[in-house]
């Protein structure tokens, strides 16, 4: 029986298991590496997520997705090793289950699967905010150096400013970058 829903469609269930003063879900489709933190995803779709419910299930749209995912939670009180991370991507018919990154953020995921493998070692030795600890200890800022260089994720050029726009999908801003003029 078809139940009507896309079986195809992204499906992220989030159980918070500690109180966290941030939390985002970016859908990465573009970078600036001279930024740290949420800052660096230059053009990305973002899910709405109420950081005070303990339980989330979020639909995401299938078609058309961001070079991957990106959640982020930062822990209240923050405490740096609390920082809970997951990167995904789009992979059709797959599932997972486990933690984000650290104890306290449960999370299901179908039709994508985790990114691991990515950390400050995949910052590369020349880029020269690497030697800022705030550049260089940013797990967003890591995966995004990741992402760039084994996913060849497009790069924002410095000179393209960004807008903000309404998106009807995800009924949240989301950010484009515009040729200077346009």
């Amino acid at each position: 029986m078809n139940s009507g829903v896309d079986p195809q469609r992204v499906r992220v269930e989030i159980e918070a298991r500690s109180s966290y003063r941030i939390m985002s879900l970016a859908g990465i489709r573009e970078l600036d590496l001279t930024q740290h933190f949420l800052k660096k995803f230059a053009r990305c779709n973002k899910a709405r997520i109420d950081r005070r419910t303990q339980h989330m299930s979020l639909r995401l749209p299938a078609t058309d997705p961001p070079a991957a995912w990106f959640l982020c939670a930062l822990p209240f009180p923050w405490e740096w090793h609390r920082n809970a991370h997951l990167a995904f991507e789009y992979a059709p018919g797959e599932s997972w289950e486990g933690n984000a990154m650290v104890p306290g953020l449960k999370v299901k995921l179908t039709h994508t699967w985790p990114i691991f493998g990515w950390d400050e070692h995949s910052i590369p030795a020349e880029t020269p905010l690497r030697r800022s600890r705030f550049h260089r200890t940013c797990r967003n800022w890591q995966f995004g150096w990741w992402l760039r260089m084994n996913r060849m994720s497009p790069v924002r050029r410095p000179w393209m400013p960004v807008t903000l726009v309404r998106t009807d999908n995800w009924r949240s801003l989301d950010a484009v970058s515009r040729p200077r003029g346009h």
